[in-house]
């Protein structure tokens, strides 16, 4: 759940972050495979960081009751939802006893997005997974704590009452 931020001019920050892994002590051996294939690291990171689209699972980071949601639609346009959009979702895993059941349909906020995003002082901030926060049809928050880290753009999209209760805004 780790955020990535990295300035446009800065050309080694995926190499000293230790290639596509998340584990610090193999950085050695991650820097010599990001220099010896770097296209092919590119490539795949092009892949799998798109738009959140019509079924893509999300982890849910409230206290509502869902633990995973799949997107349905997204509000936004035809491409897919960013950082601050809403989306209408199923819940594909809840605890028992919460405030959604599976099956649910439901609206959601996305918190974290692991397409990148460009900030306006040349910074892109990047997560490692993709994640929402449950909201109903008129926007108020269905759970009462949002858990990790958000980015401050959904101050922009006017969820503030998201960034309010969040732990760590990034």
């Amino acid at each position: 759940m780790a955020a990535f931020l990295r300035s446009k001019c800065s050309s080694v920050g995926r190499t000293l972050m230790g290639g596509l892994g998340n584990n610090l002590f193999g950085a050695v051996n991650s820097h010599v495979e990001a220099v010896t294939r770097p296209s092919y690291c590119d490539a795949i990171c092009q892949q799998v960081r798109t738009f959140i689209q019509m079924r893509t699972n999300l982890k849910v980071v409230d206290n509502s009751g869902a633990k995973r949601v799949m997107c349905i639609q997204s509000l936004r346009g035809k491409k897919g939802a960013r950082l601050g959009d809403t989306i209408i979702g199923s819940v594909k895993e809840a605890q028992p006893r919460g405030k959604v059941k599976k099956g649910d349909v439901v609206y959601g906020v996305v918190v974290r997005a692991a397409m990148k995003r460009g900030r306006n002082d040349g910074s892109e901030i990047q997560f490692d997974d993709n994640a929402v926060v449950l909201v109903n049809n008129k926007g108020e928050l269905i759970g009462t704590r949002v858990f990790g880290p958000v980015p401050h753009e959904l101050r922009k999209k006017k969820h503030l009452k998201i960034l309010a209760l969040a732990e760590h805004v990034v």
